[in-house]
C-alpha cells in the first residue's frame, strides 16, 4: 500500500482528502501544519506528500524546499493542494520542487486520478 501525507491547517479538508484516498486504497497520515509534517517526514517514509499552501508555523513552499532536502523526498511526488491559483505562485512552487498543482475546493475523483498518476 502507498502511504501519503496529507498537509493542511483545515481539519475539514484533511477528513475530506483522508476519505477520498482511503477509499481508492491508498494510506492516509495527517499532520496540520509544515512543521509537524517535517518531524513525520524524518521519522516516517511516504511515497507522496499532499501540501497546502497557507498554514501556520511553515507553509507549504517552506515544507518542500525542507523535504527536498532530504535524501529519501529528492524524487518523491509533492503536490501542492491549495487555493493558490496564481502563475506566480505555480512558479514558486516548481522552483522549490512541486511535482504538480490542485486547486481547492477540489474533485475527490481528481484527486485521485492525479495522485494514481504521480506514483505511477
Amino acid at each position: 500500500m502507498k502511504n501519503i501525507l496529507a498537509v493542511d491547517d483545515s481539519r475539514s479538508l484533511r477528513q475530506m482528502v483522508n476519505f477520498s484516498l482511503k477509499s481508492a486504497g491508498y494510506g492516509v497520515t495527517e499532520a496540520g501544519d509544515g512543521v509537524e509534517a517535517l518531524e513525520l517526514a524524518l521519522s516516517q517514509d511516504f511515497d507522496l506528500v499532499l501540501t497546502d499552501q497557507n498554514m501556520p508555523r511553515m507553509d507549504g513552499l517552506t515544507l518542500i524546499r525542507s523535504l527536498r532536502q532530504l535524501p529519501r523526498y529528492q524524487r518523491k511526488p509533492i503536490l501542492m493542494l491549495t487555493t493558490e491559483a496564481s502563475d506566480e505562485m505555480k512558479a514558486q512552487g516548481r522552483a522549490v520542487g512541486a511535482t504538480g498543482w490542485i486547486v481547492k475546493p477540489f474533485d475527490p475523483e481528481r484527486l485521485i486520478a492525479v495522485v494514481r498518476k504521480v506514483l505511477g
